[in-house]
């Protein structure tokens, strides 16, 4: 991965960020980070909000625009969603619906496969996340103080299929549920399609 590729990725996965940031984390110059910034800005894949944190000079964090985002993978979403829309015309909503549990029945077998009996709650998220991530999700989890676990999401690729039909996110948080067990509350408390840059799902023992 290119040092222009990195920046994008980090702010995908990490949020805005100041170029200095970005310099430290990539070990480049300040300089280094602003000129790939500054070239990132002409291709329209970032953008920057000045904000005045401390006495001085302004704050400048970089984020990731709509072209930014879409540098990442969407599982071929011109044909999702021509899949959909031909399922809901020729089936109705309740064949897409059909459609969506047949999928969430197959998803749901090969996450407990790739959970296995894995006992404790942050192997069990941590094992899920592996499951997700290799789909494309770039997913993560967190460690808390108090026990819980923050399952993270940094991309959706099938976010087209889910802005289309919101089934699709219905049906993976109660996928989550049921895959991690009665021992495990699940709640989603960042939501990409509700404005946030990601999905994240906080996880307790019960």
């Amino acid at each position: 991965m290119n040092t222009a590729d990195q920046i994008l990725f980090l702010l995908k996965t990490h949020g805005p960020k100041t170029a200095q940031q970005l310099a430290a984390l990539l070990e480049l110059t300040s300089m280094g980070a602003r000129r790939q910034l500054d070239a990132a800005l002409e291709k329209g894949q970032v953008a920057f909000e000045d904000s005045a944190d401390k006495v001085g000079r302004p704050t400048r964090r970089w984020r990731l625009t709509g072209a930014g985002h879409a540098r990442f993978p969407d599982r071929h979403a011109d044909l999702t969603l021509q899949l959909i829309e031909q399922t809901r015309a020729v089936f109705g909503a309740e064949g897409l619906e059909r459609l969506i549990g047949a999928r969430e029945k197959a998803i749901e077998a090969n996450y407990r496969m790739q959970v296995g009996d894995v006992s404790s709650l942050p192997a069990r998220a941590a094992a899920l996340a592996r499951a997700r991530d290799a789909e494309g999700y770039m997913a993560e989890v967190q460690a808390r103080d108090d026990g819980s676990v923050l399952f993270i999401e940094n991309h959706c690729p099938i976010c087209a299929a889910a802005r289309e039909c919101q089934s699709f996110c219905r049906s993976e948080l109660d996928i989550f549920k049921r895959v991690m067990g009665q021992g495990c509350s699940v709640e989603r408390s960042e939501h990409l399609l509700g404005g946030a840059r990601r999905c994240v799902y906080i996880m307790r023992a019960v």
